[in-house]
């Protein structure tokens, strides 16, 4: 990741225009961006973790939120299920960003393909408890992200106390965050969109998303 630095207030409302978060969760005119890049970039972080771990043989931290095997959902088709049902506003997607990169610093472990579902559920979870005005309950999010009531209270009592209960995000930070989020999640995309033009990539299939996803135990 780059360096974070604070950007003017113009320049900051420009990019939230531009990464859709200017609309709340029950006003929804379509997708916004946000989601896009931030499964692009998450996506890029897990290859690049895995691909670590892989080559230097070293074993990562396991934790609550690690399951035995990757869910069938990719992280786009996750993000994109979560926004959907959980009406949550698009920011609640840069602030769970933040948090899940604080969490992970705090316990050392690294963000792969066995915990990033888990971790983005409960962080987006968190975030809408914390930002937004109105939001579901846990059993409601649990039904969502396809764990059970039971386990994702556990989740997010682990994540908070990971994150020391400092929730608070400021201006400058979240602004920061955005920026980078456009930044390396379009050089993702671009990098993405050259490969399948030379049809060398694998065309995801789109699932039907009305049943509850089920997160692989």
């Amino acid at each position: 990741m780059g360096t974070l630095a604070p950007e003017p207030e113009v320049t900051c409302s420009k990019k939230y225009l531009a990464l859709g978060l200017k609309i709340s969760g029950k006003e929804k005119s379509g997708k916004p961006r946000v989601l896009s890049l931030l499964s692009t970039l998450l996506e890029r972080s897990v290859q690049n973790n895995e691909s670590l771990l892989e080559s230097s043989q070293s074993e990562d931290v396991i934790t609550i939120f690690h399951g035995s095997r990757a869910p069938s959902l990719n992280i786009e088709q996750y993000l994109d299920r979560i926004y959907k049902y959980s009406c949550c506003s698009p920011s609640c997607f840069v602030v769970a960003h933040i948090y899940m990169e604080k969490f992970i610093e705090c316990t050392s472990a690294h963000l792969t393909s066995l915990n990033v579902h888990r971790l983005l559920i409960t962080s987006v979870m968190v975030a809408a408890k914390f930002i937004d005005d109105a939001f579901y309950n846990n059993a409601y999010y649990a039904r969502v992200g396809g764990v059970t009531t039971k386990e994702l209270n556990k989740l997010e009592m682990k994540f908070l106390f990971g994150l020391d209960f400092q929730l608070h995000v400021n201006v400058p930070t979240f602004g920061s965050y955005c920026s980078l989020i456009e930044k390396e999640g379009t050089v993702g995309l671009q990098i993405e969109r050259s490969i399948q033009a030379c049809r060398i990539s694998e065309s995801w299939s789109n699932k039907d998303d009305s049943k509850c996803a089920q997160i692989a135990r």
